[in-house]
């Protein structure tokens, strides 16, 4: 019996909740690239992925899902399309207390756009429990000007619950009826 695979990335800003995400949901021990961050990036946080993070997800006995969290930082876009290469769908988790949470969504949904045009993409909005405004809804009439049709929702990257729900409406997507545990 062959064992199907299918991968999803997971992309946003630094801290956004790329590798959070992943660990709340992988039903492996995580692998990660992070180092110590030497830029303004430590003023956000202490480490950064700095190639990609990776961990999986068994749906029954056969198939797997792999999650690739790409790093946040531009000067490691070399590492997204190799990535992306081969991947169904895209995560985009946005971090709503940054200083501009519209130009993160217009500069990550611009980088990954033919990905996007390509493969399905679902939008988290990290730290909405601190940061009320911008809202859910705020998200969707972005993403209608940009002429991208996505579901968004609030979640918490450190709940599998949250990350399940991004992942339950990827994979509806692309199979009616899959279902992740």
């Amino acid at each position: 019996m062959s064992t199907a695979n299918k991968k999803i990335i997971f992309t946003g800003p630094v801290g956004s909740g790329k590798t959070t995400a992943i660990r709340s949901i992988s039903d492996i021990e995580i692998v990660t690239t992070d180092e110590q961050a030497s830029d303004m990036t430590r003023a956000r946080k202490e480490s950064t992925t700095v190639a990609m993070d990776y961990g999986m997800i068994k749906l029954g006995d056969t198939e797997r899902v792999h999650l690739y969290g790409t790093p946040g930082q531009e000067r490691f876009s070399f590492m997204w399309d190799i990535l992306t290469e081969g991947g169904i769908g895209l995560v985009l988790l946005i971090d709503n207390s940054r200083k501009d949470p519209q130009q993160d969504l217009k500069f990550y949904t611009h980088a990954f756009r033919d990905f996007i045009e390509a493969q399905q993409l679902v939008v988290g909005v990290t730290r909405m429990d601190t940061h009320r405004v911008p809202n859910v809804q705020d998200y969707r009439d972005w993403l209608d000007q940009l002429k991208i049709t996505a579901p968004v929702f609030e979640v918490d990257a450190r709940k599998r619950e949250d990350v399940s729900m991004l992942m339950q409406a990827m994979l509806m997507s692309l199979a009616p009826g899959a279902e992740i545990l």
